[in-house]
């Protein structure tokens, strides 16, 4: 992206997979990153009883959808002081990567429901995977990423798109603005403390 002169993305939404954070903090650290939400609650799942889920899974559900950052962030608390001595290790995940979790509560409403999660790319995984099942002589780098180039248009005849209203870029436009900034601050204070 950078090669083609390419801004950084506002949002990257990633599993939690350690190099893969990294990697994206690294490579465009004028983004947001969101994580992906169907990953966290599967893993939410692993460490709550199959009893007390359902109504894990609402509390965490009603932190994650809020309609802002700070609601989002309050209804956390409440999750944590209600569950945090019955279920400490789900309590941890829960809150680890927390602001992650609702990174897409920043963008606008009409876009929230497609950036919260990486199910559009999985999709796409799958599909790579099923091709290349069936067509096992289809090795090296050149065939794969063809076969992958036509997966992803095909792929593309069906996405929807998300629709952005002037008022939606006025948003955005403040949001690569504070993103920005913010990145600013962070580069000037490493600037400060350097020797």
């Amino acid at each position: 992206m950078k090669r083609r002169g390419l801004r950084d993305p506002l949002l990257v939404t990633t599993d939690g997979a350690g190099g893969l954070v990294r990697a994206v903090d690294e490579s465009f650290p004028r983004s947001e990153r969101q994580r992906c939400l169907f990953h966290k609650m599967r893993n939410l799942q692993t460490k709550v009883p199959e009893t007390v889920w359902p109504e894990f899974k609402d509390h965490a559900r009603a932190c994650y959808q809020a309609p802002s950052i700070e609601l989002a962030r309050s209804l956390k608390g409440d999750v944590v002081k209600r569950y945090e001595r019955e279920l400490p290790t789900a309590v941890h995940c829960f809150v680890e990567d927390f602001d992650a979790c609702i990174a897409y509560l920043r963008f606008p409403l009409n876009h929230r429901r497609s950036i919260r999660t990486t199910n559009l790319l999985e999709r796409l995984f799958e599909e790579e995977r099923r091709r290349t099942k069936v067509i096992p002589h289809a090795c090296g780098e050149r065939p794969l990423m063809k076969l992958m180039f036509a997966a992803t248009i095909r792929a593309s005849e069906h996405w929807r798109g998300i629709r952005t209203t002037p008022f939606d870029r006025q948003q955005l436009e403040m949001i690569r603005k504070e993103l920005t900034e913010a990145f600013k601050k962070r580069h000037a204070a490493t600037n400060r403390n350097a020797p």
